[in-house]
C-alpha cells in the first residue's frame, strides 16, 4: 500500500469522488471523507498519515485490481483498502472529523444517508 501514496493529491481526490460518488455509494464516500478530514489534522502521526495517503491514493489509481466503471464490483478493492486504513488510524477519527464528513455526505445524498454501518467499525 506503501506505494500507492504517490498517487494522491488533493486535487485527484475530489475530482475522483465527485466523479463516482453516486456509483460508489454512500459508504465508499463517507470513509473516503472521513480519512481525508482525518488526513487534515495537523497532530496525526506519521504512520497513520502515510495509511491514509496510501489508501486515498489506491482510490484515486485509476487501474486498480477490479476497474471502476464495473458494475456492481468497481469500487470492492476500493472499499476494502479504505476499510483497513480506516480500522487502522480509527483512533484519530474525532466527532469534529466525522461532522465534517457527514455534512459533505448530506451536501452531496441529502439529508437520508445511512452512515451507521461505517460508524459501527469506528
Amino acid at each position: 500500500m506503501d506505494s500507492m501514496e504517490k498517487h494522491y493529491s488533493e486535487d485527484k481526490f475530489w475530482t475522483k469522488l465527485k466523479k463516482f460518488a453516486v456509483k460508489a455509494g454512500h459508504s465508499v464516500v463517507y470513509t473516503v471523507l472521513l480519512l481525508f478530514y482525518t488526513l487534515q489534522k495537523p497532530d496525526l502521526p506519521k504512520k497513520a498519515r502515510i495509511t491514509i495517503l496510501a489508501a486515498l491514493g489506491y482510490f484515486i489509481l485509476p487501474v486498480d485490481l477490479i476497474p471502476d466503471f464495473a458494475v456492481g464490483i468497481g469500487f470492492t478493492d476500493d472499499l476494502g483498502a479504505l476499510g483497513v486504513a480506516l480500522i487502522q488510524v480509527a483512533m484519530h477519527i474525532d466527532d469534529e472529523v466525522k461532522q465534517k464528513a457527514k455534512a459533505k455526505l448530506t451536501d452531496w445524498f441529502g439529508a437520508n444517508v445511512d452512515t451507521s454501518e461505517v460508524d459501527k467499525k469506528l
